[in-house]
Parts: C-alpha cells; sequence; structure tokens
C-alpha cells in the first residue's frame, strides 16, 4: 500500500490478524470463515461493550435466535482499558483454538496465538469462568465459551465438520484432466470435479479427490440480520432449503423456452470469449485508472437487460469512471497498460488462492489496511467525536464481520436451493453436443452450442486442431485462453491465447483446483464484495477510498502464479469502494468461474445484506436493542411505489413515485448523525406517476438519509420509509 504503518495495533486488530493468519492455514471454505469471522468480531466487540454505559454486546445476555445466554453483569474495574485488553484477548485466544483445533494448520496457528499470550504476560492454563468477582479473564473465558456453544446449536453443523446431512448431486463428477463431459445428465445442475489430486484454494491436498458440495444448507445457519420476512423455504428431496433473499430462478438450458435457453447460451459463453483477452501480446491497450474504471452506473433489473449491461463491459472493459480525486481536487492520472496483463491480474487478484483468506478475509485484510491510513478519519459515519483506534476497530470488525456472515447464509442458500451448473461442465458438455446453429452443417444439435465467429466454431479438414487422423473435424473449437496443458513451467511461461479443442477448455484457475466446490449461482464474490462496500461506506461516511484511490502493485512477473507475468509492472487502482466491489466480482467472469448470470443477483444481495448488517449493528452501539438483541430489529417493509434515477446519487437525482391518491409529498435529506439538510415538500393534486427533483447543491461526496414521507389532506400517513444514500460528485 502507498504509506507506512508506525502506530502499535490495537488489540483487536492483532487477534484479527491471527484470525486471518489462521483462515491462510487452515481449508479453503468462505462461507464457513465468514461466521468465523463474524463469530471472533462479535466476540471481542461484547468483551468491549460490557465494560460501556450505552453500548449493547450482541450475544452475551442476550437471545439469539433458539440460544439463550444467562449474563448477571459485571462490576466496573478500575482500569477499564487494561480489563478490556485481558478479556477480549482471553475470549479470542479461547475461540481461535477451538475453532481452529482441527485445522491442517493447527499446530503453527496454536503456536502463533500461545505465542501472542505469552508476548502479552497472559497465562493460559486458566480456564475459570467466575466473572461475577469483575475477573476479566474470567469473562474473557465466559465469553469464548458462550460463542462455543452457541456455534454448537447454530445450524452450521459444527458437530459434523459443517458437512451435508441432505444434499445429494444429481450427475456423477466430471474430471477435468480427460475430454469433453460425458457425465452431465441434467446440465442445468451443479457436478463435482474429480481430480487426480485436489488441492484447494488454500494448498490443502484431500485425501478425497472429489471434493463434496460446500454448504449447500448453509440457509439454517443463524443470522445476524436476515429476518423471517427475507426468508423462502423449499422442498426437495424431503428437505427444506431456506433461501435468503430469493433473486428467482436464474435462466435454463430448456428445449421448450428459447428465451430461458438462449439467456443460458448467451451467459455461458460469455465466459471463454472474455478469456480470449488473456493475452498481452494482442498489444491491445488500456485505461485502468479510475479516470476510465469505476463509477458503474444502474445494474440490470431484469436477464434480459444483461447484453447490453456487459456489452458495454466487455467492450470498454468497465464504466464512465470518475471525473476528479475528491480528495486532491485533480483529475485521476491515467495508467495505460496491456489489457491481457490486467485481465489476468484481477483474476488472480480477487480469486483468493494459495495463502488467501477467502473472500471475506480478503476484505478484512482491505480494511485493516483502510484503518491504518493516516488519512482516515475514525469518525462513526465520517462526522462526530473521533473514535478511539481499540472502539473503531472493534466497531467495524462487528459490522463487517456480521455483513460477510449474512452474505454467506444468503448466497449459499441460493446456491444449495438452485444447485446451478458451473460453466467447466456446461460448456465441455454443450460442446461434447456439438453446435445448434446451423441444421446444414457438421455436428448440428439442438443441445450444441451456439456458433460465434471469431470465438466458436466447427474445426474444419485443413484445421491445426483436425487431428493426425482428422479424428476432431467436426468437432467445437474456442478461440480462447488455452489452459495448463500449454505451459510446463507457469513461472516461466504463459498459455497463450488461440484456438482449443472446446472438449478441453478450462478456466484460467490452478489446474489442481479448477473451480469451487459448490454451485455458481449466485456469485459468493458478488455479494462479499458489495457488502463489504456498503459497510466501508456507512461507516466512514465516505463512498471514497482514504485519499481518494486504492491501490495494489502487481510486478512484473512476479505476481501472477497460474502462468508467467505481468508482463509489467502493473497496479489495480480504485477510487471507491464498489468500484472495487465492482471489478472484484466482474473478475470471476474473466477467471472462467462465473457466467454474467451469476453476478448482478450477487452484487443485488450483496448490497442488501451489507445495508441490513448496518443498521442492526448500529442499534448496538447505541444500546437501542431489547434484552433478546436481534429479535428487536423489524426489517422496513419493502417499497416499491419509488425508484431514484441514478443510484449512487449525483448532483440532481429524480425521485419517482406513484400516488394512489392527492397527497403531500416531503422528502427530508440528513447526513448520517440525523443533522437535516434540506427538505423538499409537494402537494400532489392528482393520483398517479409523479417526480421530485433533489439538487444536492453543495454536499459534498458521502453517505447520507433521506426520508420520503407521504400524507393525505387528512392527516393520514400513506408511505414513510427512511433510507441510505451515496452521493458522489
Amino acid at each position: 500500500m502507498p504509506f507506512k504503518v508506525y502506530a502499535q495495533p490495537t488489540i483487536a486488530k492483532e487477534w484479527n490478524e491471527q484470525l486471518l493468519e489462521a483462515i491462510r492455514n487452515d481449508f479453503a471454505r468462505p462461507n464457513v470463515h465468514a461466521r468465523n469471522l463474524f463469530h471472533l468480531s462479535a466476540a471481542m466487540y461484547d468483551a468491549w461493550a460490557i465494560y460501556d454505559e450505552v453500548a449493547e454486546p450482541y450475544l452475551v445476555g442476550k437471545t439469539v435466535g433458539e440460544y439463550r445466554s444467562e449474563f448477571n453483569g459485571i462490576p466496573f474495574p478500575a482500569d477499564i482499558k487494561k480489563a478490556r485488553v485481558q478479556a477480549i484477548s482471553y475470549a479470542a485466544y479461547r475461540l481461535i483454538r477451538h475453532r481452529f483445533k482441527s485445522s491442517p494448520g493447527s499446530e503453527g496457528t496454536l503456536q502463533r496465538i500461545d505465542s501472542l499470550m505469552a508476548a502479552k504476560g497472559f497465562d493460559i492454563s486458566i480456564f475459570g469462568m467466575n466473572y461475577t468477582e469483575g475477573s476479566p479473564i474470567a469473562l474473557g473465558n465466559f465469553i469464548a465459551e458462550t460463542y462455543i456453544q452457541f456455534g454448537k446449536q447454530d445450524g452450521s453443523k459444527e458437530y459434523i465438520d459443517y458437512g451435508n446431512e441432505a444434499y445429494k448431486p444429481v450427475n456423477d463428477p466430471l474430471k477435468p484432466s480427460g475430454p469433453g463431459n460425458p457425465n452431465l445428465t441434467h446440465p442445468n445442475r451443479w457436478q463435482p470435479l474429480t481430480f487426480d489430486t485436489f488441492i484447494d484454494q488454500s494448498g490443502n491436498v484431500f485425501s478425497n479427490n472429489t471434493p463434496e458440495f460446500l454448504g449447500p444448507e448453509w440457509g439454517d445457519v443463524q443470522p445476524f440480520a436476515l429476518t423471517n420476512g427475507d426468508k423462502n423455504i423449499f422442498e426437495r428431496d424431503g428437505y427444506q432449503f431456506s433461501v435468503y433473499h430469493d433473486p428467482g430462478s436464474p435462466p435454463f438450458l430448456n428445449i421448450e423456452d428459447s428465451v430461458s435457453t438462449n439467456q443460458f447460451l448467451w451467459a455461458f459463453t460469455r465466459v471463454p470469449i472474455w478469456a480470449s483477452y488473456h493475452d498481452p501480446e494482442d498489444g491491445v491497450l488500456i485505461d485502468i485508472s479510475p479516470a476510465s474504471m469505476g463509477k458503474i452506473g444502474d445494474l440490470p433489473n431484469s436477464f434480459d437487460q444483461y447484453p447490453d449491461y456487459y456489452r458495454f463491459i466487455e467492450e470498454n472493459l468497465d464504466s464512465f469512471g470518475h471525473d476528479i480525486n475528491p480528495v486532491t481536487g485533480n483529475p485521476y492520472t491515467p495508467q495505460i497498460v496491456l489489457r491481457g496483463d490486467y485481465t489476468r491480474v484481477i483474476s488472480e487478484y480477487w480469486a483468493d488462492g494459495p495463502a488467501s483468506e477467502t473472500p471475506p478475509g480478503h476484505w478484512f485484510t482491505i480494511l485493516n489496511s483502510i484503518s491504518d491510513h493516516p488519512d482516515i478519519s475514525r469518525q462513526f459515519g465520517g462526522t462526530g467525536v473521533e473514535l478511539s483506534r481499540l472502539e473503531w476497530d472493534l466497531k467495524i470488525y462487528f459490522a463487517l464481520g456480521a455483513a460477510m456472515h449474512d452474505s454467506a447464509i444468503s448466497s449459499w442458500s441460493v446456491k444449495g436451493w438452485y444447485d446451478y451448473v458451473r460453466p467447466i461442465s456446461v460448456l465441455r458438455w454443450l460442446a461434447d453436443n456439438g453446435q445448434r446453429s446451423d441444421s446444414t452443417k457438421a455436428s448440428f444439435h439442438l443441445d450444441g452450442v451456439p456458433l460465434i465467429d471469431g470465438f466458436i466454431e466447427i474445426v474444419q479438414e485443413d484445421d491445426s486442431l483436425a487431428g493426425r487422423l482428422e479424428e476432431h473435424v467436426g468437432k467445437i473449437k474456442f478461440f480462447t485462453w488455452r489452459g495448463h496443458p500449454h505451459i510446463d513451467n507457469p513461472e516461466t511461461e504463459t498459455a497463450g491465447v488461440g484456438w482449443i479443442l472446446a472438449e478441453n477448455w478450462w478456466p484460467y484457475q490452478q489446474p489442481t483446483f479448477v473451480t469451487p466446490p459448490f454451485a455458481g449461482y449466485v456469485s459468493g464474490h458478488s455479494t462479499y464484495s458489495h457488502a463489504a462496500a456498503v459497510i466501508l461506506e456507512y461507516f466512514t461516511g465516505d463512498p471514497f477510498f482514504p485519499g481518494g484511490m486504492w491501490q495494489f502493485l502487481a510486478q512484473q512477473d512476479k505476481y501472477l502464479e497460474f502462468e508467467n507475468g505481468p508482463s509489467q509492472d502493473l497496479e489495480l487502482q480504485w477510487a471507491t469502494y464498489r468500484d472495487a466491489a465492482a471489478q472484484s466480482s466482474l473478475s470471476r467472469i474473466w477467471g472462467g468461474i462465473h457466467p454474467p448470470i451469476d453476478d448482478i443477483p450477487g452484487r443485488k444481495i450483496g448490497l442488501k445484506t451489507g445495508e441490513q448488517a448496518f443498521l442492526l449493528a448500529q442499534k448496538y452501539f447505541t444500546g437501542n436493542v431489547t434484552p433478546d438483541g436481534s429479535e428487536s430489529y423489524q426489517e422496513p417493509k419493502n417499497w416499491t411505489l419509488h425508484q431514484n434515477y441514478p443510484n449512487p446519487f449525483n448532483l440532481t437525482t429524480t425521485i419517482l413515485l406513484e400516488i394512489p391518491v392527492p397527497a403531500q409529498v416531503d422528502l427530508m435529506v440528513y447526513d448520517i448523525t440525523g443533522r437535516l439538510i434540506s427538505t423538499i415538500s409537494r402537494e400532489t393534486r392528482t393520483a398517479g406517476a409523479h417526480q421530485l427533483i433533489w439538487d444536492a447543491g453543495d454536499l459534498a461526496s458521502g453517505v447520507y438519509l433521506y426520508r420520503l414521507n407521504v400524507t393525505t389532506a387528512d392527516g393520514r400517513t400513506l408511505y414513510a420509509e427512511t433510507k441510505k444514500m451515496t452521493l458522489i460528485k
């Protein structure tokens, strides 16, 4: 990062870093580690909140789901600062030790946390939990035990190592090292993969070379802010799947539904087409600075809008960009790089491969760097009194952890129910069947792949791919990234882009991993990243990174691991948190893991779960919860009678309303602390469609609240709702 950190980290950050390192040395289980990140963050927050006169703990002394924590209170010590450090440390130590005792990297993890306790002068042989006499050590042990017991009944199935009780795949496994896909009998459903040696994204070698679907029943896990109103329950094979923020069915391959089939085929063929851009030797140069990338506009509202949305990204790689850096007041400096370097770097940066914290942990790593930035203002929502470093860390960890946890529950609940196919499975299967575009040409099949000139074609007799005995004539070929069979040494070689037999297509991923062992729809990356962006934006009160730009350096010929590269130094740069989130989402298409179908619904779910988590976390910070904790949270009813254009808000935003009767409309804009900034009132004399134009005036970019009240002439309230908005100038 572009600065040096000199400050001593808080005790919360030290334990967060211990957890992140433990995750890096555990199995690559994003949903499980989202839960670990939240539970540790919440346990540390509880240890702090118990000593606070305003804030409320999350679990200690509360009822969460079906779990009730009995807590009798503790006398405040003379030295609260010291007590908090002790309570936080013992709570974190015991919880990490419990959760990672069976990890493949458990020996190193336990050594590291033992060493940290020793460095702090803490005796790990103290197990007592009699906190009523005022011992912060006993309190920390009690908090850890509370979360341990809670975790045994929270629906995660920790007791069977987070395994599956009901889910069974409907397809036999595909072995990617062989050609084609003869085992896909249900082309809309997920298919396991079999490897000669399976090595997960954390670098762990598995004895089971056909990994199971990870977390298809994760919708059973106790959430933070998700409510019963967010949940649909479906039944399959006698098992009830809980699905939060159900996006509805994705397009399916269905010979009787041409619209759905065409959407399906369009989406999955984008994947090898986008992989054809992974070639730095094509000489295509692009600007990857915030001047040209970022500020992505409204997301599509239906699958039939996807082609236009992604066509723009495909042709221009991103969106409109930002005019100026709001911190410096100067335009962003262009960064011209080879397109083939950029697409490969973002694929690997966001893939979270070996030595990774998994996607939810990745956002904690980004957060830790943000919190250390010398320009960061540790004010909640960007206003008011600056928080201490410890209070800042604990509260933002709590909110971000909650958002990652709920994002995992929501996105994995969708994955489990819809059980949607991955590109590696369906692209090979389609190509095995042939082509569906021209019945007069070779290999015609109604379940074939569509032909696309220059990208998807038929192997001809004079083709270099025809084979020595022309055994491949008539097969389907892709113009795409050629894959690992064309790399002997990834430290010095690249596969390049060219024509390959479609039956041998690979995603741009590790050859011992290929694709995560769970269904695609919806994208976890899209969900996690957009939820994280909301938390960082709302918590800091600013949609922009500190300094107006964040960057990551990928060094020439050193950064890439799947193959050699990049061919020159390259800096990933993001102006806003949502810019980074959008890049994370798109990287999974570039990497061959997701079609666009998986992306947009994941983004939308992430935006919802992020906002829900922030709003409920805020209630704990202000003590605005009942003794039943999260049960006090009431999700605002969905209000579909108004829309905002554009979103995020800009200098002038139009708010469209559908009014059933003549009414008075009042729009009030507040800063995040609740201070009224502006009011617009309008009397509508007729029912029907109306609009308000809100002018941002001199307001700075940031996070605001707006309240829309609609009342009748006799004073009856038709609608009243407060929402958060992001203003970007």
